[in-house]
């Protein structure tokens, strides 16, 4: 079965926006970048889902459901993945 699609919301200052990037490109992860910086309808969204705060990265998978400012093991239970760090 191929990963799941990630939609992550983002900005270009966030290090831990990079640090789930990076998870993703290691493990081979598909997502979309939506920088809420250079796209207000990102950014309406991302403040829309945490009641007004601009928390990112917001990820959203297929399935509709959401992980905000997940850490590494988050994102590997989240994507089973066994052993990622």
């Amino acid at each position: 079965m191929p990963p799941a699609k990630i939609t992550i919301y983002a900005s270009s200052w966030c290090g831990d926006c990079f640090r789930v990037r990076r998870f993703c490109d290691k493990y081979r992860i598909p997502y979309t970048w939506m920088d809420i910086d250079a796209n207000p309808e990102a950014e309406k969204f991302v403040l829309k889902t945490n009641n007004g705060m601009r928390s990112v990265p917001t990820l959203v998978f297929e399935d509709g459901s959401l992980l905000v400012e997940p850490t590494n093991a988050a994102l590997a239970e989240k994507l089973g993945l066994r052993n990622a760090r």
